[in-house]
């Protein structure tokens, strides 16, 4: 029984080292933001010129998205550039009313001059990179500017990001994600909590160091000749930019970011919305580790951009570490009151806890990307992160039963998240196609994990014994 008890704790404690080491990688990241803000910028980029606008195509590609593909399309053609120096390919595989919608507003803009075409396939082979990579056959731009469905991009995207082409090592520039229905609803609220790390912090941060970054799927543009080069989109993972980015990077190619840039999109509205983008997300993060993380170690890359290279493509699976320290922090709980151990190293696990509050703060409050007074914006972080972290626990079973079929290699489609055209309080999605209804045998885990936590919030406030369980609920929730 001793001995089982002594595993149980060592499962444990090894548990919170990962997540903890995983954390102070974040704050690493977090100082070279802060460096790279202290730093002038540099404006080196030159602007363009009548005379120097390069052939742009730009790929939409499209399933089953009636309530926004009219709004995306309408959004494209009032780029600010050229017209007869862009292509519009509309890569639709819908089976829907999305395709006459497609259809019609192809039409109507081509009668208006635009070079613009609906490209559709008999079968959905390889989901998004498959529509990708078919559609590179049809894409005479040398540089290829990519929008998912729910994106609304500025007029002066273009001009934007294809300066920055003018370094021949240039491969990607990739534009920040900002939220058209962010105050929609405290669930949109706490999905734009997080991303806006990933798109200051995190970007930022591993741009300054030098670090591989990532495109992100949309809101950005490819060199056509860097996806060439790094072997084109390819299907056998459902995270085909994070995939092709590393390969692109391994080939000595760069990415740039813009942090100052936004592109507007729409985030989900509802929780199966959020879980099936989650689930693709956690899955094909860990899909893309395994298959990439082999040629990371070979390379010639230094040791610390192998460590971050490593960490990048591992961030999803820290969500397994995230639930096991959940499940196992209340057998630890029961043990730890029955054997005389001391309790006070779990302390030293505080640095993940104090470095995610870091990170988090200046990612949402201190980051100036928004025109809020910042006592509002430091109102609104204590408010939602600790709502956050809760959501976070609550998401471990799901991500984690995602993480380990993207190890095991169990192939699954590509669930796409369905998106409604919800900008304000006004609109609803409740009596809107695409929703799906369906409990899954997670959800109802998930409740019985709940029941679960709640016993042991009860027993460690009994025996007066919450240092610990502080630690493993609040530095556990690292990841969403």
């Amino acid at each position: 029984m001793m001995l089982f008890a002594y595993i149980v704790i060592c499962i444990y404690i090894f548990v919170l080292v990962q997540i903890t080491l995983f954390c102070l990688l974040q704050l690493h990241l977090l100082y070279h933001y802060q460096n790279k803000l202290a730093r002038p910028a540099n404006n080196t980029v030159s602007a363009l010129t009548n005379e120097n606008f390069p052939f742009v195509t730009i790929q939409l590609p499209v399933y089953n998205e009636m309530y926004v593909v009219e709004r995306l399309i309408d959004q494209i053609v009032q780029l600010d550039y050229p017209k007869e120096r862009f292509e519009i390919h509309l890569l639709d595989d819908s089976t829907d009313e999305t395709l006459h919608i497609t259809r019609r507003k192809v039409e109507e803009y081509t009668k208006k001059g635009f070079q613009i075409m609906q490209i559709t396939r008999e079968k959905r082979t390889g989901y998004k990179a498959g529509a990708l990579r078919d559609g590179m056959a049809f894409a005479k731009g040398e540089f290829i500017a990519i929008f998912d469905a729910d994106f609304v991009p500025r007029p002066d995207f273009l001009k934007a990001t294809i300066p920055h082409f003018s370094n021949p090592k240039t491969g990607v520039v990739q534009t920040r994600w900002e939220h058209l229905n962010e105050d929609y609803s405290l669930l949109t609220r706490l999905q734009a909590l997080q991303l806006n790390v990933h798109f200051t912090v995190e970007q930022t941060g591993r741009s300054a160091a030098n670090y591989f970054l990532q495109f992100n799927g949309t809101a950005g543009v490819w060199r056509k000749k860097t996806i060439e080069d790094a072997g084109g989109w390819e299907a056998d993972t459902l995270t085909e930019d994070l995939d092709l980015s590393i390969r692109a990077q391994l080939k000595g190619w760069e990415i740039v970011y813009l942090e100052k840039f936004d592109s507007p999109a729409e985030l989900p509205a509802d929780m199966n919305g959020l879980k099936s983008q989650q689930f693709r997300w956690m899955k094909g993060g860990a899909e893309t580790a395994k298959k990439m993380l082999p040629a990371v170690w070979k390379s010639q890359l230094s040791f610390s951009k192998k460590i971050h290279a490593t960490a990048h493509l591992l961030a999803s699976s820290i969500f397994v570490f995230v639930f096991l320290a959940g499940v196992f922090s209340v057998p630890t709980l029961f043990i730890l009151n029955r054997i005389e151990m001391d309790t006070h190293f779990f302390g030293y696990f505080f640095a993940g806890l104090f470095s995610i509050i870091a990170v988090y703060y200046v990612g949402n409050v201190q980051a100036t990307l928004k025109k809020q007074p910042y006592l509002q914006r430091l109102f609104k972080f204590l408010i939602l992160f600790p709502v956050f972290l809760s959501l976070s626990m609550g998401l471990s079973l799901h991500n984690s039963v995602a993480i380990v079929q993207g190890w095991i290699g169990k192939k699954t489609a590509f669930v796409r998240t369905p998106k409604f055209n919800i900008k304000g309080l006004q609109d609803s999605f409740s009596q809107r196609k695409y929703r799906n209804y369906r409990l899954s045998w997670t959800t109802i885990f998930e409740g019985v994990l709940t029941i679960y936590f709640l016993v042991a919030i009860v027993a460690g406030f009994y025996w007066e014994d919450r240092s610990f369980f502080i630690v493993s609920w609040v530095i556990g929730n690292r990841l969403w």
